[in-house]
Formats: structure tokens, sequence, C-alpha cells
């Protein structure tokens, strides 16, 4: 039943995703929007509400015994499975397409929307392990408060940065109209809100189905929460982003993996540094070394080279692996 329970929630999360990057786009081009905007975002914001519902139930109104450390868990791991796993999926989708549709295997990517998202991403998340490790009541609100203007600040900079939609956009799913035909605003409305409804109630389902498996081997509550939760949550992510190289809008594609890094970093950290005691113990300090050192590492090769190759993205997929190991023997 458990494994029925999870083809039938990714069914529906891909569903959801697919409507959602459809009428994203249409959002964007009703209003202008560069493709900062409508990848870095729009798309990164409503893709991020299921992860970012989990740790605040979790903390909110869960009353288990372990209940805070799954909202923690599920707060650090969020930016690590982006910064590693989610980069990681977009560098294979980028050499099957290869493969399979002769596309280019290097993404064709504004390497100043994804510089700018991870230049804001670094220090807010420093911010947050370096709350963590302080713990001091004081700096923690003052932690939070800067969080949450700093990111208000990138929203402003992404949002009258310039940059076109790239390529074409099919018709949208509830319109029959085709380009350049806009189809009117109620309409685009209404397919995102029925694909984010998808994408959300997919992901708990798919939590749901996942985390009786976990609690089922007996792997800890906190490791379960960093490791098992976010591949859940993140799958509206990593499917938008597929989908995004797959039709060659790799701007897209990647700016909604760093723009929900970005959101990740400032409100549901807001919510731990309010709401919990924010002590970070080994394991989640390693694990935002992980998502800090790959950040670096893909800012650094923007910087350097100018662009982003498919290997580079790849790497995320090292740093997963060696921290799962890390992880796994911590749990045991």
């Amino acid at each position: 039943m458990t494994a029925v329970l999870l083809v039938i929630s990714l069914a529906i999360i891909l569903g959801g995703c697919e409507g959602f990057t459809n009428g994203i786009e249409w959002f964007g081009k009703k209003h202008g929007l560069g493709e900062g905007a409508v990848g870095s975002v729009l798309a990164a914001v409503g893709t991020a509400l299921p992860e970012t519902l989990i740790p605040f139930v979790a903390i909110v109104f869960a009353t288990g015994e372990h209940s805070e450390d799954i909202g923690i868990g599920a707060i650090l791991g969020a930016p690590f499975m982006l910064s590693t796993l989610a980069m990681f999926v977009v560098g294979l989708s980028l050499v099957i397409f290869h493969w399979t549709r002769g596309r280019e295997k290097d993404p064709q990517v504004n390497t100043r929307i994804i510089g700018r998202d991870l230049l804001f991403f670094i220090p807010f998340y420093s911010m947050a392990v370096l709350a963590g490790l302080l713990h001091n009541t004081t700096f923690k609100w003052t932690i939070a408060g800067a969080l949450f203007l700093g990111y208000g600040i990138y929203v402003y900079q992404t949002l009258k940065a310039e940059g076109d939609l790239e390529g074409h956009t099919r018709p949208l799913y509830l319109y029959s109209s085709h380009p350049p035909n806009f189809p009117r605003l109620r309409w685009i409305l209404l397919q995102v809100a029925i694909s984010l409804a998808a994408i959300i109630g997919g992901a708990y389902m798919f939590v749901g189905a996942v985390n009786s498996l976990a609690a089922y081997l007996g792997i800890s509550a906190l490791v379960i929460s960093m490791l098992i939760t976010p591949i859940a949550t993140e799958l509206p992510e990593k499917f938008n982003s597929v989908l995004w190289i797959r039709a060659r809008k790799d701007t897209l594609a990647l700016g909604n993996i760093t723009g929900a890094m970005v959101f990740q970093s400032t409100f549901p950290v807001t919510i731990g540094l309010l709401l919990t005691d924010w002590r970070l113990d080994s394991i989640s300090i390693i694990s935002a070394c992980f998502a800090l050192g790959s950040a670096l590492l893909l800012l650094f090769w923007t910087r350097l080279k100018r662009d982003l190759t498919w290997w580079m993205l790849l790497l995320g997929g090292g740093w997963y692996a060696v921290f799962v190991a890390l992880a796994l023997n911590y749990a045991i």
C-alpha cells in the first residue's frame, strides 16, 4: 500500500508541476516579467510552499516528542537538498536530453541571475548557521529580522532586473487559444491555483508514505527529516526544472532552484529562529556546511567562467552521497 501511495503521489506532483510551470510562464508573459522574476521568485516561492508548511506545522501544531527535531531537520534539509541533489538532477537532465533530444549538454544560462541568487543565499544561510552556534536570544531575533528584510531586498532586486522569458510557451492548458493570443488572467490564476493544490497535496501524501517507511526502518527523526522529507517536498522544484531543461529554458530551470534556496534560507529559517531553541548539532552543521560549500563552488565557477557546465552540476550528487553516508552513520 505504501508503494502505491508513493507512485500516486509522484504522479499528482508531476501533473501539478506541468500545469504550474505552464501557468506561471503565462503569468510572466501577461505582466511583462523577466526570467529572473518568473523563475527565481514566482516559481520558487510557489513550489516552496510544501517544504515551508511542513516545518511550521511540525513546530507550531505537532505535539510529538520529536516534532521540533522534525521541523529543524526539514528547515536545514531543504537548502542542502536544493544545492546538491536538485543540481545533480538538472545536470543529469542536461545529459539525458542531450542524448535523446539533441540539445546542448551545457546549460545556456544567464549567470548574472544565478550568481545574484547565490550571492544572497550564502550570507543569509551563513547567518542562520551562526545563530545556531552562538545560542544568544537577542542575536537570533536580530538575525530573524535581518533575513526577513533581506528577502524583501532580494525580491526587489530580482523584479526590477531586465531579461525576457526564453523561448516558446505552450498554450495554457485551461484555455483553448494559442500564442500569441494571451489567455485571460483568471484562467491563468485558476490553473496556477489548481496546480499548486495538486503539488501541495501530492507532497503531503508522499511525505506521509515515506515517513511511514523510514519509521519502520528505525532511523532517527532528525535524520529522517533532513534526508527524506526534503526529497519529497523538493520534488516540485526538481520536476519544474526538468520540464524547463526539456524546453531549453535553462535560466528558468536553474533560477527555480537557486531562488528556492534564497527563500528557504529566509522564511523557514526565521520560523526556526523565532519558535525553537535553534541549537544545531554536529550533523546539522555538516549539512549546512555542505549546502554552503556546493553554493560557493557554483558561485566561484559562474564568476570565473561566466557560465556553468553539466559536470559542475553533477558534482552536487557527490556532495549528497557523502552526506548521506555520514548521516546514516550518525543515525545508527
